[in-house]
């Protein structure tokens, strides 16, 4: 017999999870089971991590002392560094936000957090923004999550920076394309991301040139003198500012600064592979590959000067990955299955580290990230840093930011900019699911084909 309570029980509706517990190391996990895993725990940074205040992604997990950010940079190079401010506790990152925001997504989708919830924290993270420091409609690169003040990046830098808020917009752009639903609350957040978008004047940052200027500020105006060049990971910006609606770049703009910088072709032959894009020798760090590409759908993805997408994005890993085969510095550890150069800490700060900046430091978001272009080699270097590293870089928000065999040395903190694209590239190599959100909008079709690029999605 069916109890009257029973029968209540279960008319209920089912309730939305909120939390994810960490989990440890599980040997002999499978392949799709291992991506799982390393997804969900390093969306913790993002869901249980974030500033607990404005929800926006915190720059990283730890405290650093730095007066302006430059001052621990600079540590890499050796440039003393004796500031007394903690840089971290409130320190909101603006691009690792909407790398957040994208991961958000994710979560929702393979169903770790609930729909409402995560609903929930994006309008909490746009309401913050719609009334924190903005300059054109255009965020600074980092923002006090309690206060919405921006952080300044250095003496020049301490206002709007055109790339980190192009980040940011692909991600809000991708939730709006996500949540669309009838709800209440998923038409506000759509509202809202409407705004932002329709805010961002990215011709302001022209200065009525044919050029596309990082950064602004209304006690420097544009002093910074700092065009946006080719190539590294900033096409999405040129992408972003060519699809607004309201305040669009042109196509001279885009062959002023990007396209048309000396810097932007390469066409050497490096270990056998031919790198299309970039001056650097056997390319830079993978970083340049990985953050435009999280929206943007490389395959089949071709320019005016008939380079291919994907093509660079897979010659520009596998150099990378051949590089620390080769080890010409002869550090300890590297090798076919321990490779990965891009941005992030170090023993001695934080450097963007590539063949020519090679410090002996992995970086575990370099070849994870880089699943949906060398995804054999990716896979054989995640299930290294999990099953055989992660005793020492496997954490509660994912594998720790790097780490260094021949120095003995493995990083306590985590970085917003290097954990989402290991949640937003593996699932873009599981399900497309980023790429299909973000290609079908008719804003950045329109964007795309302004600036003469061809791809299955463009119609």
């Amino acid at each position: 017999m069916v109890t009257a309570f029973s029968v209540a029980a279960t008319a209920q509706p089912k309730k939305q999870p909120h939390t994810i517990a960490p989990v440890g190391i599980i040997k002999g996990l499978s392949d799709e089971a291992l991506l799982e895993t390393v997804q969900r725990q390093t969306f913790r940074f993002f869901w249980h991590g974030a500033h607990p205040v404005s929800g926006l992604a915190l720059e990283r997990s730890n405290t650093v002392l730095a007066e302006h950010y430059w001052d621990y940079i600079n540590e890499a190079w050796d440039e003393p560094n004796f500031s007394t401010t903690p840089f971290g506790p409130d320190a909101g990152a603006i691009g690792g936000t909407g790398f957040g925001i994208m991961s958000t997504i994710v979560a929702v989708e393979r169903g770790w957090i609930g729909r409402d919830t995560a609903v929930g924290r994006l309008i909490r993270i746009a309401d913050f923004l719609i009334n924190a420091d903005c300059y054109h409609g255009i965020y600074p690169h980092f923002m006090n999550g309690r206060t919405g003040k921006t952080i300044k990046f250095d003496r020049l830098d301490d206002a709007a920076d055109i790339v980190e808020t192009s980040y940011l917009l692909m991600g809000f752009l991708c939730a709006r394309e996500y949540f669309t639903g009838d709800a209440p609350r998923e038409k506000y957040l759509r509202k809202r991301v409407d705004q932002m978008w329709g805010a961002a004047n990215w011709n302001w940052h022209t200065n009525n040139q044919d050029k596309l200027f990082w950064h602004w500020s209304p006690n420097n105006g544009f002093d910074m003198n700092f065009p946006v060049w080719g190539w590294n990971e900033c096409l999405i910006t040129y992408i972003m500012a060519a699809s607004s609606p309201r305040h669009g770049i042109s196509k001279e703009v885009y062959n002023g600064s990007w396209a048309g910088s000396k810097g932007f072709r390469n066409g050497n032959t490096y270990y056998g592979i031919k790198l299309p894009l970039g001056n650097f020798d056997r390319g830079g760090p993978l970083f340049f590959e990985q953050y435009t590409f999280q929206g943007i759908d490389p395959n089949g993805l071709k320019d005016s000067l008939g380079i291919d997408y994907q093509e660079q994005a897979r010659a520009h890993t596998l150099i990378n990955r051949a590089y620390c085969i080769e080890n010409p510095k002869k550090y300890k550890g590297y090798s076919e299955k321990c490779w990965g150069l891009t941005a992030g800490d170090s023993y001695k700060g934080y450097a963007a580290h590539c063949p020519d900046t090679d410090l002996g430091v992995i970086q575990p978001t370099a070849a994870i990230s880089s699943m949906p272009f060398t995804p054999k080699e990716s896979m054989q270097a995640l299930r290294y840093f999990y099953e055989e590293m992660g005793d020492r870089i496997w954490s509660k928000y994912g594998f720790t930011d790097g780490f260094s065999i021949h120095h003995n040395w493995y990083a306590k903190s985590h970085l917003a900019i290097d954990q989402g694209p290991i949640v937003v590239m593996i699932e873009n190599y599981r399900t497309g699911l980023l790429w299909k959100l973000f290609m079908k909008i008719p804003d950045i079709q329109n964007g795309m084909k302004k600036l003469g690029f061809q791809s299955p999605w463009i119609k």
